[in-house]
């Protein structure tokens, strides 16, 4: 006779042991939830508390967001043609045009941004200027044949110069970014492509970068994004962007409370600018992984 303790038991599972984990999950959702629009309301409540202040500000705050997503596109553009440019160099079969990128590429992420923009105000503008290179007088010119050379602010190489070293610190890394996309396409295809009768620039137009821009998008808008944030060093060459407005609305505030608010307010301003651009990549991202 069977004992009774080694019967299959019908007895059905403990539903409380089985259902208590799944519970504790959702009640940690709903608490994650709850603080969360605590968080929010909070933070609601705290720019409700300045809004006189904030509304005083806005208009310049506002001026100097502007400045700073024109640098940024300008840069952001320029980084693209040195990055793309560095990247093709550093897969070239001349050996010079290789030992040139790297140079480039290493010397450049090796150094700080600060740095390298003091280096292009202080010591490229210096070193053009006695060569005769005046950005201003260039722009002023080419906008009166437009007669709209009052357009050009007075200050315009400060910001020439800024675009330029933005765009050649970023176009380094760029660099290693195409690179590394170039990369990822299967040898084969550039074969194919030969073999069809294509030379080495359609070759690279129509069948490798199409395909690299898939592994180049996420590290690209990442690069942008920080790109936008690091053009705050530009106040060190008196342009007058987001951060410099801030900085300049903040410090003289006595009340401390006052001053942090100021910081907080530029804060969102800039997260305004980068958060689109997350959102816009993941976009990017989906769309091209179902693509495939």
């Amino acid at each position: 006779m069977v004992s009774e303790s080694l019967r299959p038991s019908n007895r059905p599972p403990d539903m409380k042991r089985d259902l208590w984990p799944r519970h504790r999950m959702v009640g940690a959702d709903y608490l994650y939830y709850i603080l969360l629009a605590v968080a929010v309301g909070a933070f609601l409540y705290y720019l409700y508390t300045y809004r006189e202040q904030a509304l005083v500000y806005l208009p310049t705050l506002l001026g100097g967001t502007l400045v700073t997503l024109v640098v940024s596109v300008l840069s952001a553009i320029l980084a693209i043609i040195f990055g793309l440019v560095g990247a093709i160099s550093s897969l070239s079969r001349f050996r010079v045009l290789r030992w040139i990128t790297l140079i480039y590429v290493e010397v450049t992420r090796g150094t700080p941004l600060l740095v390298q923009l003091f280096l292009w105000y202080f010591g490229v503008r210096l070193v053009l200027s006695n060569l005769g290179f005046d950005p201003y007088t260039l722009a002023f010119n080419g906008m009166t044949v437009l007669q709209s050379n009052s357009l050009v602010p007075t200050d315009f190489n400060s910001y020439f110069y800024g675009v330029l070293g933005l765009s050649f610190n970023y176009g380094a890394y760029l660099t290693e970014v195409f690179r590394t996309g170039i990369l990822s396409v299967e040898k084969g295809q550039t074969e194919a492509a030969l073999s069809l009768g294509f030379n080495s620039g359609q070759t690279m137009r129509h069948v490798i970068l199409p395909q690299a821009i898939r592994v180049i998008i996420p590290p690209l808008t990442n690069n942008f994004i920080t790109l936008i944030q690091d053009s705050a060093f530009l106040l060190v060459m008196a342009i007058v962007e987001l951060e410099y407005v801030t900085t300049g609305l903040a410090l003289p505030q006595i009340d401390p409370n006052s001053k942090m608010f100021v910081f907080i307010l530029g804060a969102l301003f800039y997260l305004a600018m980068c958060y689109p651009l997350s959102l816009i990549a993941r976009t990017m991202e989906r769309r091209l992984a179902a693509a495939r």
